[in-house]
């Protein structure tokens, strides 16, 4: 079950461990040096996510589709573009991201991810 709320509001009710039935790119998509890596797989239902890790670091990342950021393990803090205020998401928690838009991500542990794209 996915549960969206408004940008930058927390959900606690998302822990995902095991994906079925999907079609994975096997090349890995890797972003700032390999701070971020990712790979693309497609639902059943042609619906396009992501699952990856960032390490420890301070990066800036540009949407393009709105995107709900799901953390599977470690944590992170997020700041939106236009905010000022950082926020926490940990394992079981996520956060939405505007299309169009860009937002920073500072990790001091591995934080494990899945992306929806909305």
């Amino acid at each position: 079950m996915l549960l969206i709320f408004d940008h930058a509001q927390r959900i606690s009710s998302m822990t995902t461990e095991t994906i079925a039935g999907v079609s994975l790119t096997t090349k890995a998509n890797v972003y700032f040096d390999g701070k971020c890596v990712s790979h693309s797989f497609t639902l059943a239902d042609g619906t396009k996510k992501s699952v990856g890790v960032v390490l420890p670091a301070t990066l800036t990342f540009g949407t393009a589709a709105a995107e709900i950021m799901e953390c599977v393990g470690g944590s992170c803090e997020y700041k939106l573009d236009g905010s000022d205020e950082w926020k926490k998401s940990s394992a079981g928690e996520s956060f939405q991201i505007p299309a169009n838009s860009k937002f920073d991500i500072r990790v001091t542990e591995a934080y494990h991810y899945i992306c929806h794209y909305a």
